[in-house]
């Protein structure tokens, strides 16, 4: 979980340049951290009155959110991943929208269409659901390729092209997308350069029995009742303070062994016999912004390599193609990346 820290806490002053980790000039330091830790604060103790469980999922949208990325969630149905999603939009005051995807969806039912105004001899452009904040898509495998092949674009350029024209897509963007792996029927495998365009990947499972039976109690005191909890639920951010905080995140100080680290990680992954396909540079970049949205909502200024393994498996699993002899071996990728972990120096 983002929120904890391991033995590199204690060697923190390594990673810290009293110099650069509080820019002067910048308008950032300690203050501006505390208020990106206390809207994590916040917005975790929000969710954990209504979700049980998921707080890794939780905590990897809130670093999609400051980086103003997208997150792709595989999992079973019914796990609370549109909830969280939808509660998430509600704290952050941002703009929802939900689709469901489906292999007869065209490119136009997400982007929109240009409609002719006869009266008017004009076309006028209506958008579609990807004009918004935070797009949820729910089985984004179920779109055909072509479908999948429009949202290129808007998660790298953040804009989408009609007709010859470019429209803006709004700030912040970042699209949450899931697809259930065991339920291949009616399904298209996403294409690798539509996997590397989701800075994190994340795998969500069944609830402990605890979680599971904290369910079953809250439903039965009539305390999941989603629609009346959505309606009560104040914002602990508006949006201007969600890109203001973005824009914080980015001054968060990442000194050179750090980077030396990230690099070693991808490099290791590119290198390994279990692995026909390593992380590509976006890989390094999703390290590097990522790593200072978890320094930031830990309450650092600077990034330390713990930061950096909080996202390791998040940032690299989706992007790792295993080779025929460690899936006939049963290797998974989570495996590997264990390994080269365990492997890699920490400086």
């Amino acid at each position: 979980m983002v929120g904890s820290g391991t033995g590199d806490e204690r060697k923190a002053g390594r990673f810290e340049s009293p110099e650069q980790s509080v820019q002067p000039g910048t308008g950032f330091g300690l203050r501006e951290i505390a208020e990106i830790k206390a809207f994590h604060d916040a917005a975790l103790t929000e969710m954990r009155s209504f979700v049980i469980g998921n707080e890794q999922l939780i905590e990897m949208i809130l670093v999609a959110l400051l980086c103003e990325s997208h997150i792709l969630i595989e999992g079973v149905p019914g796990t609370a991943k549109t909830t969280i999603a939808k509660l998430m939009a509600r704290l952050t005051g941002c703009a929802f929208s939900r689709v469901q995807a489906a292999v007869d969806i065209q490119p136009a039912d997400i982007i929109g269409v240009r409609i002719y105004h006869p009266e008017r001899k004009e076309f006028e452009f209506r958008r579609g659901p990807l004009f918004t904040n935070i797009l949820m898509i729910d089985e984004i495998n179920r779109f055909s390729p072509k479908t999948q092949s429009a949202f290129i674009e808007a998660m790298s350029e953040r804009q989408v092209t009609v007709d010859g024209t470019t429209y803006a897509l709004d700030s912040p963007f970042s699209v949450i997308a899931t697809q259930n792996p065991h339920e291949m029927e009616g399904t298209f495998p996403l294409i690798e350069v539509q996997r590397d365009r989701f800075m994190l990947g994340l795998r969500s499972g069944y609830m402990d029995p605890e979680s599971e039976l904290e369910i079953i109690r809250r439903m039965g005191e009539g305390k999941l009742e989603f629609s009346a909890k959505y309606d009560a639920l104040d914002p602990v951010l508006d949006r201007d303070s969600l890109l203001r905080a973005s824009e914080m995140v980015k001054q968060v100080y990442l000194g050179d062994l750090v980077m030396r680290y990230i690099r070693d990680l991808v490099i290791a992954t590119r290198r390994h016999a279990d692995i026909e396909l390593g992380a590509s540079s976006r890989a390094s970049l999703a390290f590097v912004k990522g790593g200072r949205a978890v320094a930031g909502l830990r309450g650092r200024k600077y990034v330390i390599p713990d930061d950096i393994k909080a996202l390791a498996h998040e940032v690299l699993d989706h992007r790792l193609i295993l080779n025929r002899e460690a899936e006939i071996g049963g290797i998974t990728s989570a495996q590997v990346i264990d390994e080269i972990l365990e492997t890699v120096e920490v400086p």
